[in-house]
């Protein structure tokens, strides 16, 4: 039985009380910067023809002794950063032992990295201004050139060294690559990590709450505490609310967590039995499965509720939808072909056409963001189901996971290169991965409890 709310969930549970932690007064922010230096020359560092360039990331320079273990993080975190995103050949860690340590900026010894076959490095300093501040100052080197090409200050809390390094590491692909990184996105996922029961007259049955946590799987903070079943959490396109479906008043309905105000909407308004929100790409709507006319349809709402239509008509069960970058056309799930496929709509209803023809069972479908024409979703393969990938233009499918543990509920990443899922592949339950849009670089993100259903946020 699958763990999912999918196509044909029907759950029950006991009404409880429910309490929405308030995780923080205000979103997480990028620290404060300081203008870069007029007099640096930008430049971009390429490596050796046909290959991309190498770049090298030691640990920060520490400038007082209470801030070694932030400098070694500050290290760590950018190189792994840098590394997700596959655009440069990270030399590892483990073999800058031989190159001297500099303290100043003037001090980098060009020449043993150019040895060591670097291209660009990087060099940081981190130190106490209080007793809970902290300046970072880095700067990324040509090598070849001798030529800083990225400099930047950061002045703020000496708890979140993590932050400071994704800044970076989005602001140098930025400036490298022209690529939107993905350092600072978070995800949000289902998870029964707390291992307790669901509260009132239903026994053994494992509660699951909604968490997000970095886009890595550090920094998990849990979101719902209401010990029923919270599940499907779905992010706002502004990153600052969730909207998930949850059992708590014994049947399933749509919750909105404004995850920095410590506030919850319910815009459904208790109508019906509402499940699988998800918003639209300018954050204006949401389009959710009700039976609230005695049969599972897709509908469409406004953020608050209000203007509800019915976009699908059919008897059979129509479920798990997902917006079209551009917010006119939507994907889900229906067994209307007798077993569930993938179906592309307009919004308005219109134009209906089924796009998986080669599979025995085809579910929970996610559009890829813009420029990438494609959409991800699990197919059934055998007696588990594997992440393909269709490709709206061409008519083709790809496989991308094959056959390693049961892998579903695919989610792109906001810039389309890096696609999270939920898999059984590591053998303890099921976890939340993340792996390139062609199935490489799989990494594990989860590993306390069950964990289902990712969400990435912009």
């Amino acid at each position: 039985m699958r763990n999912t709310l999918s196509w044909s969930a029907v759950v029950t549970a006991a009404l409880g009380v429910s309490t929405l932690l308030v995780l923080a007064q205000q979103p997480a922010a990028p620290p404060a910067t300081t203008p870069q230096q007029p007099s640096e020359i930008q430049l971009v560092i390429s490596g050796e023809p046909g290959t991309p360039p190498r770049y090298a990331v030691p640990d920060f320079v520490a400038l007082s002794p209470d801030v070694a273990d932030i400098a070694k993080t500050l290290g760590q975190v950018l190189w792994d950063d840098l590394n997700f995103e596959r655009e440069f050949y990270m030399i590892p860690r483990d073999t800058y032992s031989t190159i001297p340590v500099a303290r100043t900026p003037e001090a980098v010894p060009f020449a043993a990295w150019r040895e060591l076959g670097a291209d660009a490095v990087v060099f940081g300093t981190v130190q106490k201004t209080d007793a809970n501040t902290v300046r970072v100052q880095v700067r990324l080197f040509n090598v070849r050139a001798r030529q800083s090409v990225y400099a930047k200050e950061y002045t703020g809390s000496a708890t979140t060294p993590r932050l400071y390094a994704h800044t970076m590491s989005d602001e140098i692909h930025q400036q490298q690559r022209a690529l939107r990184g993905v350092a600072r996105t978070k995800l949000t996922f289902a998870s029964d990590r707390n291992r307790e029961k669901v509260a009132g007259p239903v026994q053994n049955r494992d509660v699951k709450e909604v968490y997000i946590a970095d886009y890595d799987g550090d920094n998990s903070r849990r979101v719902t505490t209401n010990r029923q079943l919270n599940i499907t959490p779905t992010w706002a396109p502004d990153a600052r609310g969730i909207a998930y479906t949850s059992y708590r008043r014994g049947y399933p309905d749509i919750f909105i967590a404004l995850i920095y105000q410590g506030l919850q909407e319910t815009p459904t308004n208790g109508v019906g039995q509402n499940w699988l929100p998800i918003f639209s790409p300018d954050g204006t709507r949401i389009c959710f499965t009700s039976n609230r006319d005695g049969n599972p349809e897709l509908y469409v709402m406004n953020r608050d509720g209000s203007n509800v239509r019915r976009v699908t008509n059919n008897p059979a069960i129509d479920t798990t939808p997902t917006w079209s970058p551009n917010g006119a056309q939507l994907a889900f799930t229906s067994d209307r072909a007798g077993t569930p496929q993938i179906y592309v709509v307009g919004v308005d209803g219109l134009n209906l056409r089924r796009i998986t023809t080669n599979d025995s069972w085809a579910d929970r479908p996610t559009w890829a963001p813009a420029p990438f024409n494609e959409i991800a979703y699990a197919g059934r393969t055998g007696p588990a189901f594997d992440i393909k990938v269709y490709d709206l233009a061409s008519g083709d499918t790809r496989l991308i996971t094959f056959g390693e543990g049961s892998n579903e509920s695919p989610a792109f990443s906001p810039n389309g290169r890096h696609i999270a899922f939920a898999s059984t592949r590591g053998g303890r339950g099921t976890q939340i991965y993340t792996m390139g849009r062609d199935g490489k670089n799989v990494r594990q993100v989860t590993r306390d409890g069950n964990n289902y259903t990712p969400s990435w946020s912009n």
